[in-house]
């Protein structure tokens, strides 16, 4: 098992990891401190304070906050308790006209807008882009992840999770 340093998980999260090298990462067993090292490179890019208990996607995370553990954006933008649809506290620009959805998807390449609609979600902190969905026209927002923060960290890190005063792992 290697041990690999945080400057190339860094890399990695980048894109900038040449392609061996990742080949590699990929191909062998991970070093157990891989998410450590993970969780530090996306920790040093933000500019608060709370602890980064896990990632939901690009731009945002699940935090521990004093006694809570809240959805956050790299901005520091909050969207609530992260067992909430975070997508609720965000900005939607739905694309659902020919005229919308040709901006992305120029000539015969876009979806019939009466069958499909593109919601896009935006941070309203600093408008980065956080998630898009196809759903068909009225289709309720859709909860895309709500993991279980306990089992992912006694289970599979073998450890506690972190907690505050008043939450309990």
């Amino acid at each position: 098992m290697s041990d690999y340093p945080v400057d190339w998980i860094r890399d990695l999260v980048d894109g900038k990891l040449p392609w061996q090298l990742t080949k590699q990462m990929m191909s062998e067993f991970k070093d157990a401190n891989r998410f450590d090292k993970y969780l530090e490179v996306l920790q040093s890019r933000v500019s608060w304070d709370e602890q980064i208990l896990l990632p939901l996607g690009e731009h945002l995370y699940i935090v521990q906050k004093a006694g809570e553990r809240v959805v956050k954006c790299d901005c520091g933008q909050e969207f609530g308790d992260y067992h909430e649809n975070w997508k609720l506290a965000a900005l939607v620009y739905v694309r659902k006209t020919r005229r919308s959805l040709d901006e992305i998807y120029p000539g015969n390449r876009k979806c019939d807008p009466e069958w499909m609609e593109l919601r896009e979600f935006y941070c309203p902190g600093c408008a980065a882009q956080l998630e898009v969905e196809g759903v068909v026209p009225g289709y309720p927002l859709i909860f895309t992840f709500l993991p279980d923060l306990e089992t992912f960290y006694s289970d599979w890190l073998g450890r506690d999770l972190p907690t505050a005063e008043g939450v309990h792992g």
